[in-house]
């Protein structure tokens, strides 16, 4: 008779545990309940105005490296987003692995670099480096379109590069100035006709401090599902600072400003 209440409780808690399975993951392979996204939000930083908050200076910033501070919009992150506004986050068990991208460090330390001292936390509950940060919160919620961490931060860079924000808006005058105001529908209007979308731009006292630009599944531009702290956190003339660097010594590495970019 004990013998049948054990096994019949068993029983009746495995359809529990195989749910928990499920929605836990096995290996950090399988996704949680999440829905899967409908489009990729591509997140740039312009580091004039990001870095106007540097209180002190670290290695990991890359606002503190003097001449070779980033002059020109570097990558915040690619996230999967709904058309509702919401976003899935923290899709698997996958943890960050630096080795695993060791391959396009130099890329990503120019192009993706961390504009803070500080250590976001990641998905496990721990705080870890900006890069793991987006790894953990927005790149395993990529799947199926990216399959792993390096193919998340390879495709990133070349999306990019393929839409080099920075080149279109210097070639049509928007170039970094601490004293010139340009017109917002300017700044719109240059993106829109290389790019055939309409950007999201966020502000800060009057800044640009980022620019978004959406794309399908296929990485084919697309506008953005609407946000309430995009062109409204804007005035209608805004400027692209340039942020005079902190530094933190003469021993920095030399970074090379890119003029023309090469897709990965």
């Amino acid at each position: 008779m004990s013998s049948f209440l054990v096994n019949s409780t068993a029983l009746l808690y495995l359809p529990i545990i195989t749910l928990l399975c499920v929605f836990a993951g096995i290996n950090g392979e399988s996704t949680t309940a999440q829905r899967e996204f409908d489009y990729f939000v591509l997140a740039l930083q312009w580091p004039g105005t990001v870095c106007r908050g540097t209180r002190h200076c670290c290695s990991s910033n890359a606002c503190c490296r003097g001449s070779n501070a980033p002059n020109e919009f570097t990558i915040h992150g690619l996230w999967p987003d709904y058309n509702d506004g919401t976003w899935p986050a923290c899709c698997s068990n996958s943890r960050f692995d630096i080795k695993e991208i060791s391959t396009l460090r130099d890329a990503l330390d120019h192009y993706w670099p961390s504009l803070s001292c500080g250590s976001p936390k990641t998905c496990h509950g721990h705080k870890g480096t900006f890069w793991a940060h987006e790894w953990e919160k927005h790149g395993t919620c990529s799947y199926p379109v990216m399959h792993d961490e390096y193919d998340y931060f390879k495709k990133t860079l070349n999306i990019y590069f393929n839409y080099n924000v920075s080149k279109v808006l210097n070639e049509a005058g928007y170039v970094p100035s601490n004293s010139e105001k340009y017109p917002l529908g300017g700044l719109v209007s240059a993106i829109e006709n290389a790019f055939h979308t309409t950007p999201l731009l966020v502000c800060s006292n009057g800044a640009v401090e980022e620019l978004r630009l959406c794309f399908y599944k296929d990485f084919k531009p697309r506008d953005c599902a609407s946000s309430s702290i995009s062109q409204n956190s804007c005035p209608n003339y805004v400027s692209l600072p340039v942020e005079t660097s902190l530094g933190i010594g003469d021993g920095e590495r030399t970074i090379p400003i890119s003029s023309g970019i090469e897709a990965l």
